[in-house]
C-alpha cells in the first residue's frame, strides 16, 4: 500500500511537470513569435443603402465636395463557433493558472486567453436599435486611422488592426499607420513588417528607436498620415460593427469638433466585451484625472434639451484620449499635442481643455462602439522609473497654461507638483494667445458648471486635532482617500493630498466632491459622503475661538474618539468644552 501511494504521488507530480512544461513552451513561444491567423474579409460593399436624403450641398461647408468619398457599409458578420467569439468570455483550466500568471506580467493583461482568440473574432452589432435608422452623408472625409504601440501583444495589436480593416467602409479607410515607441520584442520586429505586408488595406509601420513616449508617437503617426482626418486608436482596441461612419459624420458636420466613441470594456482576464451603460462622459477630479460621470439629464453642452444618450451624439467636458477623431488641418490649428509633457499622463486634459477653450467641441458618439482592454497597472516604465513626478510635470504644465487663477488650486491639492521644473511654456502660451482663447472660468461656466473644482468663496486648508499636542503622539488630520474601509483620520503628513479639504464659506467641509456628513446623529461615525448643498448635515460652523467644528442648528461636535482596539475614528457627540478630542486646528497655508 505503501508503495501504492507512492507511485500514485509520483503519478500526480509528473502530470503537473507536464503541465508546468507546456505552460511555459507556451508562454515562450507567444512572447517571442507572432500568432498566425487566416484572416477572413469581410466584402467591401453590403445591402444596406445609405441614406441619400442628407442635403451635402448644405452641410458639406468644411470640405470640398470633390474632396469626400462616397461610402457603403461593412457586413456585419455571421456568428461563428470558437473561443470569445461574439465577445464571449475566455475561461481557461486552473491547471494553466502558473502559465496564465507568468503570461499576464508581459502586458498587464491575460495573454494566454487573447492568443486563444481569432485575430478576427466576431463581436455582433453592439449599437442601441436607432442607430441603423440615423441619416449620415452619403460623402464623408476619408481618415487615417493611427495605433501607437510599445510591446504590445501580438494578439492584441493585430486584433486592432483586423477590427479596423473589416468594420470600416473600405472607401473611407485611407490607410492605417503603426508607430512603434521602441519595442524590444521579437515578434514586433521583421515579423510585424512581413505580415503588414499581406493586409488589404494599406499599412505603414513608424519606429522610434528610443522610447519618446504616446505624445511624440503620436505626432509621427500624424506627420505621415495622408487622410483628412485622423483617428487615434489604443493599440488593445477592438472595433464594432458601424463604428466610424458616426465619427466621421460628426467631424465632416463642423471640422472643429473632436468625436469620441463609446468606449466599451474588454476584460483583462477573460476578454469578455463588456458593454458600458448610456450617457457617460468624461470629467477629472481635484487631481486633473480624468474619470468618467454619468451626463446630466440636461446639460449647458447639449442645449439644456434632452436627449436620448443610448443614441444621439453629446456634448463632454473632457474625453478620455486614447480613441477619437479630429480634422487633421483643426489638429494642427489647435496646437497638436503639448510637446513638453512626457511619456503619457495629463495629455488628455490638456487637449480637452484646449480645444473647448479654442472655439472647438468635444462629443461622445453612441453609436460608435470600441472596445478596450482596461489594465490595472501599466506595463511599461516612465523616465528614471518615476511615474509620480512625470504625471505631475505633465499636469502641472496643464495647469499653467490653461487653469489662469485655479492653478493656485491645483497646487494647493497636489502638493507633489509644487516644484517640478515644467519647462518652458511660451510657445503653448504663444498658442493660447494666438488662438484667442477662452479662459478657464468661461469653461467652468459654460461647459462644465458641475466640475468638482470649487466655486464662490472658500478656503483649502487641513483639519488637525488638537488632542495630545503636548505628547510625543503624532498629530492627527482629517483624511479621506475615497477607498472603502480607509479611516477618516491618519498622522499628519503634509505630502498627502488626501488630507486636503476645502472649507465652503456656507458651512460645507469637502473633498473631491465628497463632504463630512453627519447625517447618522448622535456617538454614530461621521461618513464623508457626496456633497448636497441642500443637506442640512453637511452644514458645519468652525468656531476660531473654541476650535470646535460644531453640526449646524445642532449641539452636536466633531469628536476624535479611540475604539477599544486602538484605531482612531470620527464621531457626534454633545459639544463640551472640557474635552480636548473635540479640539481642531485649521492650517490654510503649504
Amino acid at each position: 500500500m505503501c508503495l501504492g501511494r507512492r507511485f500514485r504521488k509520483l503519478k500526480i507530480a509528473a502530470i503537473i511537470f507536464v503541465v508546468v512544461v507546456c505552460s511555459i513552451k507556451i508562454y515562450k513561444r507567444y512572447s517571442k513569435f507572432p500568432i498566425v491567423s487566416v484572416p477572413f474579409i469581410i466584402p467591401d460593399t453590403y445591402d444596406i443603402p445609405v441614406h441619400e436624403s442628407f442635403d451635402i450641398q448644405k452641410a458639406a461647408i468644411n470640405y470640398n465636395v470633390n474632396d469626400l468619398k462616397r461610402w457603403t457599409r461593412t457586413a456585419i458578420e455571421e456568428p461563428v463557433d470558437g473561443p470569445g467569439e461574439m465577445g464571449t468570455p475566455v475561461d481557461l483550466l486552473d491547471l494553466q493558472d502558473f502559465a496564465q500568471r507568468e503570461m499576464f506580467k508581459l502586458n498587464e493583461f491575460n495573454l494566454m486567453a487573447s492568443n486563444m482568440i481569432s485575430l478576427n473574432r466576431t463581436l455582433g452589432d453592439q449599437r442601441h436599435r436607432k442607430c441603423s435608422e440615423l441619416s449620415y452623408s452619403p460623402l464623408l472625409p476619408d481618415t487615417s486611422v493611427i495605433i501607437v504601440f510599445h510591446n504590445e501583444a501580438w494578439s492584441t495589436l493585430m486584433r486592432t488592426v483586423w477590427s479596423v480593416i473589416n468594420r470600416s467602409p473600405r472607401a473611407l479607410l485611407k490607410e492605417i499607420i503603426l508607430v512603434d515607441d521602441a519595442s524590444d520584442r521579437v515578434h514586433l520586429q521583421k515579423d510585424l513588417e512581413d505580415y503588414l505586408k499581406t493586409l488589404p488595406v494599406p499599412t505603414f509601420i513608424h519606429r522610434f528607436k528610443k522610447r519618446s513616449g504616446l505624445i511624440r508617437a503620436r505626432l509621427l503617426g500624424a506627420k505621415h498620415a495622408q487622410g483628412q482626418v485622423l483617428t487615434f486608436l489604443d493599440s488593445h482596441c477592438e472595433c464594432t460593427f458601424g463604428w466610424l461612419e458616426p465619427l466621421l459624420h460628426q467631424v465632416f458636420l463642423n471640422r472643429k469638433t473632436v468625436a469620441s466613441p463609446v468606449i466599451d470594456i474588454i476584460s483583462d482576464k477573460t476578454f469578455e466585451f463588456q458593454k458600458v451603460g448610456a450617457g457617460t462622459r468624461g470629467g477629472y477630479d481635484w487631481f486633473i484625472k480624468f474619470d468618467w460621470h454619468l451626463r446630466p439629464e440636461k446639460t449647458l453642452l447639449d442645449g439644456a434639451k434632452s436627449i436620448d444618450p443610448a443614441y444621439h451624439p453629446y456634448g463632454t467636458p473632457t474625453i478620455a484620449g486614447g480613441l477619437f477623431s479630429i480634422d487633421k488641418r483643426f489638429f494642427y490649428e489647435v496646437g497638436s499635442y503639448d510637446e513638453g509633457m512626457e511619456i503619457w499622463g495629463g495629455e488628455n486634459l490638456e487637449m480637452s481643455f484646449r480645444i473647448w477653450m479654442c472655439h472647438g467641441s468635444l462629443v461622445i458618439v453612441p453609436c460608435s462602439r470600441v472596445g478596450h482592454v482596461y489594465r490595472d497597472n501599466t506595463p511599461y516604465s516612465f523616465p528614471a522609473n518615476d511615474a509620480a513626478t512625470t504625471i505631475d510635470r505633465n499636469h502641472a504644465r496643464t495647469a499653467e497654461v490653461w487653469m489662469d487663477g485655479w492653478k493656485t488650486f491645483f497646487y494647493a491639492v497636489n502638493p507633489g507638483a509644487k516644484n517640478v521644473n515644467v519647462g518652458d511654456l511660451s510657445e503653448r502660451f504663444a498658442l493660447k494667445k494666438r488662438n484667442k482663447c477662452q479662459s478657464f472660468e468661461w469653461y467652468l461656466k459654460k461647459i462644465y458648471p458641475e466640475s468638482p473644482i470649487p466655486k464662490g468663496t472658500y478656503m483649502v486648508t487641513r483639519v488637525i486635532s488638537q488632542m495630545n499636542t503636548n505628547t510625543r503622539t503624532p498629530q492627527l488630520c482629517l483624511r479621506f482617500s475615497e477607498e472603502p474601509g480607509d479611516p477618516l483620520i491618519a498622522p499628519c503628513n503634509y505630502l498627502d493630498a488626501y488630507q486636503v479639504f476645502v472649507l465652503m464659506l456656507h458651512g460645507q467641509i469637502g473633498r473631491n466632491g465628497y463632504c463630512l456628513d453627519g447625517k447618522n446623529g448622535f456617538m454614530s461615525p461621521v461618513e464623508m459622503v457626496a456633497c448636497n448643498d441642500e443637506s442640512q448635515t453637511q452644514l458645519w460652523i468652525l468656531n476660531a475661538e473654541d476650535k470646535m467644528i460644531k453640526l449646524k442648528k445642532q449641539n452636536l461636535c466633531l469628536t476624535l474618539n479611540f475604539q477599544s482596539d486602538g484605531k482612531a475614528e470620527l464621531i457626534l457627540q454633545h459639544c463640551d468644552l472640557s474635552l480636548s478630542n473635540q479640539k481642531w486646528s485649521i492650517a490654510d497655508s503649504f
